[in-house]
């Protein structure tokens, strides 16, 4: 198949899923186009039957914004005849999908199909705005397909919208060969001089509730020698670094920033803490399973699909520090408990989310459309 990708290039969830989902597709002998504004953060080199196209934004004295989602439906147009392409598989509703339907009319003598994939805050918080909504649900009713990556986010969406689109649930996923090395030691007793990490991955937006993750890290600290390293960017990164300098832990605490690839990042933590408002899958919470880190995380969302709490993690009510700091000390404490909550959910990862399994899900779709 041919097929076209658009999605966020950042270090979200939603665009590091579909540049990964583009690759095994390729690998799968598809021919797949990333169509965007610059290159996906994980599309550093572009493998055997992959291409990038990217839309020109430019500035215009009567236009006080850029109309991006135009400028984006003219390019997957213009990728589409050049390519020949099948399909338009948008990953977040906002603008992709509005560009691709409009794509779809600008080229109609290819009859494109076009599958949406919803990730989360595009139906939570970007399309449930007013000025969005409509748009939003028309997009949904429209492709000719739509998924979401978790069964809380396919109930929102009918909840929120309103919509009577079928909608096919197709988790996210990770490639276990990529984490394929020996689990960490085991955690040494409290008296032990070893230190421990702990980690944070997100793009420090509010609803990641980054205070609520150094709280729960000056709590750890207290008991035993622990450091914690925050991975990625945002708005609330220099939040994060005065409430550090407030707890009077800023000397323990790292800022690595935005890191292409976690996977090898990750062979560093002991455990990971995700304490979020929301989240309508939490992929970073999948790939800290993958690699063998046990995940201290909000009793929410899609996490609980995610997550089995008490097996290979701990779930918390949202803004409960303390509940997560005495569920992370407990596992300091306990060698025998980190090394089975790390086996169990390595375990997890590689039997329910993995590429091999997940991946020809989307494609059953994408020969649903076609025929």
């Amino acid at each position: 198949m041919r097929i076209g990708i658009s999605c966020y290039a950042s270090h979200g969830g939603s665009g590091v899923v579909a540049t990964e989902l583009g690759k095994h597709l390729a690998a799968r002998d598809h021919d797949v186009s990333f169509i965007s504004y610059t290159t996906p953060l994980r599309l550093i080199e572009l493998p055997p039957r992959v291409s990038f196209h990217e839309v020109q934004i430019e500035e215009y004295p009567l236009l006080k914004n850029f109309p991006y989602t135009l400028a984006l439906a003219s390019k997957m147009a213009e990728v589409a005849r050049m390519k020949e392409l099948q399909i338009l598989h948008v990953h977040y509703a906002i603008p992709f999908a509005a560009a691709a339907l409009l794509a779809k009319q600008i080229a109609p003598e290819l009859n494109l199909k076009v599958v949406t994939t919803l990730h989360g805050t595009d139906i939570t918080l970007v399309g449930n705005n007013a000025s969005f909504k409509p748009v939003t649900k028309l997009t949904i009713e429209r492709s000719d397909a739509v998924t979401a990556v978790s069964h809380f986010l396919k109930d929102e969406t009918y909840r929120q919208f309103a919509v009577t689109k079928k909608i096919d649930v197709i988790y996210n996923f990770i490639d276990p060969a990529q984490y394929d090395y020996p689990i960490s030691p085991c955690i040494p007793p409290c008296d032990s001089p070893r230190q421990v990490t702990l980690m944070h991955i997100s793009n420090f937006r509010p609803v990641k509730r980054i205070s609520d993750v150094l709280q729960i890290f000056a709590k750890v600290a207290a008991v035993i020698d622990a450091r914690l390293l925050l991975v990625g960017d945002g708005p609330d990164a220099p939040v994060a670094e005065q409430i550090a300098r407030d707890l009077a832990v800023v000397d323990r605490v790292k800022f690595l920033g935005v890191v292409d690839r976690v996977s090898s990042l990750l062979r560093a933590a002991d455990l990971l803490l995700l304490p979020s408002e929301t989240e309508s899958f939490g992929l970073v919470a999948l790939e800290a399973m993958a690699a063998g880190v046990p995940v201290i995380a909000s009793d929410v969302g899609g996490l609980t699909e995610v997550i089995e709490h008490g097996s290979c993690g701990y779930l918390a009510p949202v803004g409960d520090v303390e509940q997560m700091s005495r569920y992370a000390l407990k596992l300091f404490a306990d060698c025998l408990l980190h090394r089975s909550f790390a086996e169990a959910g390595r375990k997890r990862a590689a039997q329910l989310f993995p590429a091999q399994q997940i991946v020809p899900q989307y494609e059953a779709v994408y020969k649903r459309v076609l025929s």
